[in-house]
């Protein structure tokens, strides 16, 4: 039954966390930066290694954000449902 109750709230906050961590990635990439933008890859203007520390960046930013989401998420359900398996 748990399994039921978590698979909309997974998807949902999936979503909600691609959201969020697109959010967060801007805000840190502003701050360590200085700009509003992070590199495009296909950008003449940036250097392989401003391209390739974006990406790292978002990618670590996005795999928290990802971890923390589903890690609260099955936590929640437990709470919810009383599940221990959930």
């Amino acid at each position: 039954m748990s399994k039921l109750l978590y698979k909309p709230f997974s998807i949902a906050s999936s979503v909600a966390g691609g959201v969020a961590a697109g959010f967060v990635f801007r805000q840190v990439w502003k701050r360590l930066a200085g700009e509003e933008d992070a590199p495009e890859p296909t950008s003449r203007d940036y250097s392989w290694a401003e391209v390739l520390a974006a990406a790292a960046l978002q990618g670590a930013i996005f795999a928290a954000v990802k971890a923390a989401i589903d890690r609260g998420g099955a936590a929640g359900v437990r709470r919810l449902t009383g599940d221990r398996q959930a």
